[in-house]
């Protein structure tokens, strides 16, 4: 079996040697590249999808409430008629 302290070893060597090379501005540039794409898409956040969601179940409880109260007074309009 191989010693995961030669991969560590291997994978700080090699992020050594890219930071040092001209393939560390290619990752810069990359990742301009791919901030400027994903800018484009419209994305949220996960929090921005979590509050929303949030604010949407909220939303949901009170129109069953107000559903539900709506059929009690409907109700008792027929029963008084």
């Amino acid at each position: 079996m191989l010693d995961p302290k030669l991969f560590e070893e291997l994978s700080a060597r090699l992020g050594a040697l890219i930071a040092a090379s001209p393939a560390a501005d290619i990752e810069k540039n990359i990742r301009a590249l791919l901030s400027g794409f994903f800018a484009k898409l419209d994305l949220v956040s996960r929090e921005e999808f979590d509050i929303q969601a949030h604010v949407l179940q909220r939303t949901r409880e009170k129109l069953k409430s107000f559903e539900e109260r709506l059929a009690r007074l409907e109700s008792h309009d027929e029963n008084n008629a």
